[in-house]
Formats: C-alpha cells, structure tokens, sequence
C-alpha cells in the first residue's frame, strides 16, 4: 500500500489547524456571499432594471478579505509562488536557512504593515469618517480587514519558520 501523500499542509500544531480550519470558513462564506450578492445583482439589473446600489461596494471589501485570508491560506499550504531553480540547487540546511530568513523578514514586515494599518483604522474610528457611498460605511470597518488580514499572514509565516525546526530532527 502507497502512502497518502495528499494529506494536506505541513502544521506546527493545532493552535495553527484550527487558524486554518476557521480562515478556511471564513473565506468559504465570503465566497458564498459574493456569488450570490453579484447573481442577484445580475438578476435584478438584467430582469427588472434595478440595482442594489450598495453590490460594488461590499464585493469590493469582500475581495480584499479573500486576497489577504486565501494568500494566508495558501502560504501555508506551500502553494505561493516560489523560486525553484534556486531553491533546488541547494542542500536541504541551506533550504531551511533561506525559509527561516524569508520567514523572519516576512514576518518583520507583517508586523510592521499590520501596526500601520491598525493605526490608520484606529485614525478612521477617531475621526468618525465614512465611505462616500450609498451605505456611509464607517471606513474604521473595512480598514480593520488589513490588520487582521496581514495578522493571520503573520501566523502562518510563524508556523512555517517553526517547521524549519521540526524537520531539522
């Protein structure tokens, strides 16, 4: 019998599966929602000359919370883009040595993205400002989707620069 080699991303524990399995949700829903907010908005334009008025705009924030929780997601799983030529040339410990470095910056600027994008949604809250569109979004609400979504990059840039130690036993 073969072994299963599809059984998913590497993981640092369930601290991080559960991220995942809760991100993975979250993005599914998204998606659901979408679908149905542009079908509708479809039906209604293409049926009865109507418009939601408010479509554009929550598909708009709902595919910023995609881009940042699926680009979250597929790092983790190994499916981002990556510099093969170079990094099969390389022994396995020099692997690990480059994946710790691009861990630590990556998790350096994570962090630092994440600060700055807390503190502009921290300015929009204070400031009481609002979308100029037909739902005045407050701009605090749409905002908070960068730091929490550069946040959950950052976890899983964590995870993967605590696999590097994992695989070294």
């Amino acid at each position: 019998m073969t072994p299963n080699t599809n059984s998913g991303p590497a993981s640092a524990g369930p601290l991080f599966d559960a991220l995942a399995t809760a991100t993975r949700a979250l993005c599914a829903a998204i998606l659901v929602a979408l679908v149905s907010l542009v079908c509708l908005e479809a039906l209604l334009r293409g049926g009865f000359n109507y418009s939601l008025g408010f479509a554009e705009e929550l598909t708009g924030y709902g595919v910023v919370m995609m881009t940042f929780f699926g680009a979250a997601l597929s790092l983790r799983a190994g499916t981002l883009f990556q510099v093969h030529f170079l990094l099969d040339r390389c022994p396995e410990r020099t692997n690990r040595w480059l994946v710790r470095g691009f861990a630590l910056v990556a998790l350096f600027i994570c962090i630092v993205l994440a600060w700055k994008t807390k503190d502009l949604m921290l300015s929009s809250l204070a400031r009481g400002k609002f979308a100029p569109t037909v739902l005045r979004t407050p701009l605090w609400i749409p905002q908070m989707v960068l730091p929490l979504g550069f946040g959950v990059i950052a976890v899983f840039v964590t995870e993967k620069f605590l696999l590097t130690f994992k695989e070294a036993r």
